[in-house]
């Protein structure tokens, strides 16, 4: 069965993003105990009273979970808007536009692009404020570059059909071009590379976190949670696996739910096309 016409595989997708989402929201009302509270001793196993078990200082594993969720989510989500926000608009612009402002953009795009991510995002960091607003802006911007030439290979493309043709000889400006007809012919693809984009800035902040340039503790994030209790592995503890498995989980529900989105966009812009 397929409930509202809504595939199993999106059904396990919605539902697992949506707990995700919902611990992150209502964090401070579910989580057990306080994020920092030392509630027991090291690495204590599962319990009834710690349903996951205690951290490498003696924190509430669930807890700091459930507050790993919000900082993660939270920072992810912030930097996968602001990078679709400024490489679409900046991609479909030069598309539309042309010239030499296409040359510079595309140009300057290529020369940050020419610099691992990683690398650059280490080298700002070590020399800036580590604080969530920094982290938002520069994931944001350095993933941006990939937003900019998918959504400028896109807008090329539709910028050449003859109803973009027709518009502008209507006198339509380049604003009405770029949100009327580009964008929603664009935005199978955008929405696609939605989840994906947003996963690797999950992926991103994780990577800094654990590289000790992240969510500093003792605020909790998946990635500092890792790093946390690496150690623990080397005698049988499996405290980084869980946000490690967070992760993982986190990936596959929204790549669900992304494939799912796409699909249904594209069999409604083929039932619109066959009309």
């Amino acid at each position: 069965m397929r409930p509202l016409g809504i595939p199993i595989s999106a059904w396990i997708g919605l539902i697992s993003t949506g707990l995700f989402v919902f611990a992150a929201v209502f964090a401070p009302l579910i989580a057990p105990y306080p994020m920092t509270e030392i509630v027991g001793a090291v690495w204590e196993p599962r319990s009834a009273e710690h349903w996951l078990g205690t951290d490498n200082l003696g924190r509430d594993l669930l807890s700091r979970m459930i507050y790993g969720a919000r900082t993660t989510l939270g920072i992810a989500a912030a930097a996968t808007i602001l990078s679709f926000t400024l490489g679409s608009a900046l991609g479909m612009t030069a598309a539309v536009v042309g010239g030499w402002i296409d040359q510079l953009l595309s140009r300057f795009v290529d020369l940050l692009m020419s610099i691992p991510t990683l690398i650059f995002a280490l080298v700002v960091l070590s020399v800036m404020p580590v604080s969530i607003p920094v982290l938002i802006l520069v994931m944001g911007i350095l993933d941006s570059t990939r937003v900019y030439r998918l959504s400028r290979a896109v807008a090329v493309d539709v910028n050449v059909m003859d109803f973009v043709e027709a518009a502008k000889l209507r006198g339509e400006g380049r604003i009405w071009i770029v949100t009327r007809e580009i964008l929603p012919n664009a935005l199978s693809t955008l929405v696609a590379e939605l989840g994906l984009r947003f996963i690797f800035a999950v992926l991103f902040l994780s990577s800094l976190s654990f590289l000790g340039l992240g969510i500093q503790p003792p605020a909790a994030d998946w990635g500092g949670m890792v790093k946390e209790n690496k150690d623990g592995i080397v005698f049988g503890i499996g405290a980084a696996l869980i946000p490690a498995g967070a992760i993982a989980l986190l990936a596959i529900s929204v790549n669900l739910v992304a494939d799912w989105i796409l699909n249904r966009t594209t069999d409604l812009k083929g039932g619109r096309g066959g009309q």
